[in-house]
């Protein structure tokens, strides 16, 4: 973070179990005011217990957490006019409609009946549930539910929003239209703290990425400085014949100055090159000089798959920031 950027969130050295299973094991985040962070980690990592902290929804034993400046501890009330929170499971009442249940949340937001209504309707359309809006919930399918309970949660605009993987079971149509209005309500100043198992939405959306293992966070960064972090560029080579696999090997090890990563099953090598296209015409030539049919060639750089599975390999180190 910048000496000039304010930070939205801080948790430092946060602590939770549940008997004798820990949860939380000394976690720390600074997230900048303004920006989107990505919380990413393997299931029971701690993702969903931090962001509970954080939303005044669960105490922990230890530590401490400001949200927009206040405690989450002693200032637990404060805390919850200035946020926002969609959980994993939607939380809308099954007796109302949808449009009730819109309207219902601008009353509990203290929105005048007027503007509520217009945001009611604002957020039907955006949500493609127009047509569904004076229908009881008990009529509406899953992702219906879940894109109703998204659009309760962004009824208002405020300091900080938490979304505990809010896309899950969107088709990739609204998955798309509530990150478009993630970045409408970042562009207004709101700070999103978002919890996802799907890593394109956490490429796409986040300014920042923290990753959390074993209840500790063990590496965060900006999307593009992590993909460094795990290496640069790869060449992937597949080879018409299997038994040409141990000498191209050696011979894509040779030229590279690394041992390559060998598929017999794909019979492919995967190996990293420093000059993209000159090393992969090189390598090509190469092989093919000494007989070895080369049927497929590609490069390819580091995803957040790669990170993920990188960072939480070595869970119980201590957290690496990057960039």
């Amino acid at each position: 973070m910048s000496g000039s950027a304010k930070a939205a969130l801080v948790a430092e050295g946060l602590r939770k179990t549940y008997g004798s299973e820990t949860a939380l094991d000394g976690f720390d985040l600074v997230v900048p005011e303004g920006t989107v962070c990505a919380l990413l980690g393997p299931n029971g990592a701690g993702k969903t217990t931090a962001v509970r902290i954080l939303s005044t929804l669960l105490k922990p034993d230890g530590g401490r957490a400001l949200v927009a400046g206040l405690d989450v501890t002693r200032e637990a009330a404060e805390v919850r006019r200035n946020i926002g929170v969609t959980g994993q499971y939607p939380a809308v009442e099954e007796i109302l409609t949808g449009r009730e249940n819109l309207e219902m949340w601008g009353r509990l937001y203290h929105v005048g009946r007027r503007e509520a209504q217009r945001r009611t309707e604002e957020l039907l359309e955006q949500f493609d549930l127009t047509e569904a809006a004076d229908k009881r919930l008990k009529h509406y399918s899953g992702g219906m539910r879940r894109r109703l309970d998204l659009a309760a949660g962004f009824f208002t605009v405020p300091k900080v929003l938490f979304l505990d993987e809010p896309t899950t079971g969107l088709d990739p149509r609204n998955r798309n239209e509530v990150w478009k209005m993630v970045r409408s309500m970042v562009e207004q100043g709101t700070t999103v703290l978002l919890t996802t198992q799907y890593l394109e939405e956490a490429d796409r959306l986040a300014d920042q990425i923290s990753v959390i293992d074993a209840g500790r966070g063990v590496v965060e960064g900006t999307p593009e400085t992590l993909k460094s972090l795990v290496g640069g560029d790869r060449i992937v080579v597949t080879l018409a014949a299997t038994e040409d696999l141990s000498a191209a090997a050696a011979q894509v090890a040779r030229f590279t100055g690394t041992e390559p990563e060998v598929d017999a099953e794909a019979r492919r090598i995967d190996a990293p090159v420093r000059d993209r296209v000159g090393d992969l015409v090189e390598i090509v030539q190469l092989l093919r000089g000494q007989g070895h049919g080369v049927v497929d060639v590609s490069l390819r750089r580091p995803t957040l798959d790669d990170v993920f599975l990188h960072a939480t390999n070595r869970a119980g180190r201590r957290k690496e920031p990057v960039g």
